[in-house]
């Protein structure tokens, strides 16, 4: 349970950090869009009164942000009906090659001005760990009824289920100074998730083979600039990702039966998921370099202007964090039980359930009740000068 697949987790924060008086050393002097600070896993919601005047959200973002909720959501509905399908376990690989990578590398890019000041801190605090030690204890005992694990214990090194992105988040922001300090830092980044995937022995506490192994995708949005996914947004790019990921899904397609989709959860080593050692590096190059092109082929279809659906992805951190109580759920109401829902049409109804859930979870009302436990702010427990904070996926 504790270490299902990605589609388990999460998204990145939705919002910025503030920016303190002038660019930080790894912000361009321009003013970049808001959002507020993922939990990492990039939800973010409405964002509060703040001192500092608010800054303009980029639509782009936020629409890239909700699109990726989206296609999370999906994908752990689409779990159950993989059994069976080749279909269905074919665009279950497609969507989980790109969706986590795409909110890892945005959270990334709004993880640029982290620089360990009190404020950006006490953001994290209040954004990211807060809302992790409330959804695992959450998460415990829910799934002590759903899984039929009454005894399981609540542990918070080991993230259980969604909040694996919460605690992975946390910890890659937190190095974000030395990301910007080192001199080659994506190279190193996949260093250390190719080492990663040859180390059995690296235990469950905070999911510690994910972070390793997602590792590389967060530190290439701390690299990014603006400029670079304005290149993925031309026309050119949009023409080209139709067959890509046309060639994409038919090669899942005859992966399917070979069982490929566990390198994408990265949550394991070569030798745990039955395969050589030395193909562990292998694949991890492997399936960057295809993260990469797919992650890239899905911004180049994110909208850039506001939609209708833009204002729900500065809230994708709710829909990440709370549609895990709904799949939870399906165990035990047998939504799955049902034949048809294994057919076809089956299928697109539970695609577009999935969808309608997260979307309503997102939504301001949902917000405004779980604000207290997703964006505290949590100014008691503080010294004053400090800055309050909000998840930013």
């Amino acid at each position: 349970m504790r270490q299902e697949g990605i589609g388990q987790a999460t998204l990145p924060s939705n919002g910025t950090e503030p920016t303190p008086a002038g660019p930080t050393q790894a912000e361009p002097p321009q003013a970049r869009p808001t959002q507020a600070e993922p939990t990492q896993a990039e939800p973010t919601a409405a964002e509060p009164a703040q001192a500092a005047p608010a800054k303009k959200r980029d639509a782009f973002f936020d629409n890239a942000k909700y699109l990726a909720i989206l296609l999370v959501a999906v994908g752990h509905a689409w779990e159950p009906l993989r059994e069976g399908s080749r279909t269905v376990t074919a665009f279950y690989t497609l969507v989980y090659a790109f969706h986590m990578p795409a909110f890892i590398v945005i959270s990334g890019h709004f993880s640029r001005g982290f620089d360990g000041s009190p404020q950006r801190v006490k953001r994290l605090i209040t954004g990211v760990a807060v809302p992790y030690v409330v959804f695992e204890v959450a998460y415990t005992l829910v799934t002590r009824w759903t899984d039929d694990a009454p005894d399981r214990d609540i542990s918070l090194l080991d993230p259980l289920y969604l909040t694996w992105f919460l605690a992975a988040l946390f910890v890659w922001r937190l190095t974000a100074p030395v990301w910007r300090l080192v001199r080659r830092p994506l190279p190193l980044a996949l260093a250390v998730a190719m080492l990663a995937t040859l180390s059995p022995a690296i235990g469950k506490d905070l999911d510690l083979q994910r972070v390793l192994q997602f590792l590389p995708y967060f530190v290439l949005g701390l690299l990014l600039k603006p400029e670079h996914f304005r290149l993925v947004r031309r026309r050119a790019v949009r023409v080209v990702a139709v067959p890509v990921f046309a060639a994409a899904l038919a090669v899942a397609y005859w992966a399917a039966p070979r069982g490929v989709y566990p390198w994408f959860f990265h949550n394991d080593s070569a030798v745990q998921l039955g395969a050589p050692a030395w193909s562990g590096p292998v694949m991890t190059l492997a399936t960057f370099g295809c993260s990469l092109v797919l992650v890239a082929c899905f911004l180049a279809w994110v909208p850039g202007r506001p939609t209708w659906f833009t204002a729900l992805g500065a809230a994708t951190l709710y829909g990440y964090l709370l549609h895990g109580f709904v799949k939870q759920a399906a165990g035990p109401a047998h939504w799955y039980d049902h034949p048809w829902i294994h057919q076809p049409l089956g299928a697109l109804a539970v695609t577009l359930v999935a969808a309608l859930t997260v979307t309503l979870l997102c939504t301001s009302p949902v917000r405004r009740v779980f604000r207290c436990v997703v964006e505290p702010r949590a100014e008691w427990a503080f010294r004053r000068g400090g800055e309050g904070g909000r998840a930013a996926p």
